[in-house]
This record gives structure tokens, sequence and C-alpha cells, in this order.
């Protein structure tokens, strides 16, 4: 395997095939999330309802991210540079953190307004319409959702796991709207802009737990278990001893460095080929290790 190939659910594929359809759902994504959000908006403007402006202002946002991770993912395409020797990837890293910090910006904005609405008693219509337009748009943002989740781990991509987050925390907050609206509707229009501090509070959750994702590449967190690189590395013929095994990087793009200790005696184009088969050893078992940097030493050197 070549070390610019990532493995998925349906075989290997190059960086190149994984980029190009994690820009395409982003970019399926990004329309139906502004359309759903344009549902919310109008409606919940038309009604006065706050629970609803407040989630289409989230599913607004949900469109924002997806335009992040396309900006993300194009700067992260790019080669290796002078500037850049270990490649641009990372840029993809930063976009899911932008979008984790975008997801707190929402849930400030919500909360402002959920208290003007409570100081105001502004007291939102009901209808039927408006639990068809709240439920047809969870339909909508589940399919999205599992969609978006399922080929994120699959091409291990940061950035669509981070925006499946985010569409799942619109729909909690679209079930807190429901609730709200049928409180409403029940003569409790207190409730309304409860809701709205609910659907804050799932907002903010969703962007800790993006944040915390996002700063394992950032702090460059060990990606791989050493005891497991370990054991594959001393499966190859030759070695003796490995340790100093450090990993870092995004979970499908991953550099390492290790240590492997051979017999003094053995010359070094023998020490030469050993250190290359336990490169192509470790990166056929880790499909998303990039890149292997081996020093050999003698056993017995101190």
């Amino acid at each position: 395997m070549s070390r610019r190939e990532t493995k998925t659910e349906r075989g290997v594929v190059t960086e190149d095939t994984a980029g190009r359809e994690t820009r395409l759902i982003l970019w399926v994504i990004l329309g139906l999330n502004w359309g759903v959000a344009a549902a919310k908006l109008v409606y919940g403007w038309m009604t006065g309802s706050v629970s609803m402006q407040a989630d289409g202002i989230h599913s607004s946002f949900d469109g924002m991210s997806n335009v992040i991770g396309l900006i993300g993912l194009w700067v992260a395409a790019h080669p290796p540079d002078a500037g850049h020797p270990y490649g641009h990837k990372k840029y993809e890293t930063f976009a899911a953190a932008a979008i984790g910090v975008l997801l707190f910006g929402t849930c400030l904005y919500i909360l402002r307004n959920s208290y003007l609405h409570w100081r105001e008693s502004v007291v939102p219509e009901v209808t039927g319409l408006s639990f068809a337009i709240m439920l047809g748009t969870m339909a909508v943002n589940w399919g999205v959702m599992t969609w978006e989740r399922r080929r994120g781990k699959a091409l291990q991509s940061e950035i669509l796991v981070a925006d499946s987050l985010h569409t799942a925390s619109d729909i909690l907050s679209s079930l807190a709207v429901l609730i709200g609206l049928a409180a409403v509707a029940a003569g409790y229009p207190l409730l309304d802009p409860v809701a709205g501090v609910v659907i804050a509070g799932f907002i903010g959750h969703t962007g800790v737990l993006v944040l915390k994702e996002a700063s394992q590449s950032l702090s460059d967190r060990a990606r791989l278990d050493a005891g497991a690189v370990r054991r594959v590395a001393l499966t190859v013929d030759g070695v003796r001893c490995c340790d100093d095994i450090r990993t870092r990087g995004m979970a499908r793009h991953v550099f390492m460095d290790l240590c492997i200790h051979v017999d003094p005696a053995m010359t070094i184009a023998r020490a030469h080929t050993v250190a290359h088969n336990v490169e192509d050893r470790l990166k056929q078992t880790f499909p998303g290790v990039a890149e292997v940097v081996v020093h050999v030493e003698p056993e017995d050197h101190g």
C-alpha cells in the first residue's frame, strides 16, 4: 500500500479520491442545510417563535460550517512545500476547530434572543404548519447526519465527523422546539424561550466535542498505541528490539518515528533493508500511516 492511500469500508482509496468525495458530500449538505434553515427562519419570523428562529439560526450555521469545511479541505489538499514540508493536512483540523468556535457563537446569540423574548413576554403563533415544518426538517437532518457520520468515519475525515455532530445537535434542538411549540399551544408561552435556552445548551455541548477532537491533532497527541506498533515491528526478521515510538497527526494521516535495534554485526546494507521492511509492515498494518522514520541502532548501543 502506498503512503498516499486510505482504507475505507469499501476497500482502499487514494487520498485524492477521499478528498473529492468529502468535498462532494459537503456541497450536497450545504444546499440541504440552507434549505432547512430558510424554512425555519422564515416561518419562525412570521409567527414570532424564538425557538424556531433560534433553530433556524442553528441550521444556517450548519451551512456556514460546511463552507468553512470546504475552504479547509481546499487548503489541506495543497502538496508539501518548502514552508510546509509535512504538508497542509492540519488545515482541515483548523477548519474543524473553527466549526467548534462557531457553535459557541451560535450558543451565545440564542441565549440573548431567549432572554429578550422572555423579558418582552412575546407570545408566538403556533399552527399545524409549525409542527409540519419542524418534523420535515428533522427528517432531512436525520438523513444528513447518518450519511455524513458514516462517510466521515469511513474516510477518517475530521471535518465530516465534526459536521455530523453539528447536525446531530440540530436534531436535538429541533426536538426542543417541538416541545416548546406544544407548550405554547397548551397555554404556556414562557416555555418557548426556555426551549431556546435548551437548544443553546445542546449547541454548546456539541462545540466542546468538536474542539476536543480537533485538539488531539493540534496538540500532537499520540495517534497509535505504542505497544501495538512495537509488536508489529518485532515481527520483521532482524529486529531484536523496538523503542522510542512516537506518532502524531490526523487519524488518516499519521506520522511515525521509532528506533529499532539490530545485530551489531549486521551490515549497513542489510540494516537498511530491515528498516524498509519495518516501514512497509507498519504501513500495511496501520492504513492511516503516511510516513515512517526508522532509526537503526546496534543492539548493545548505550
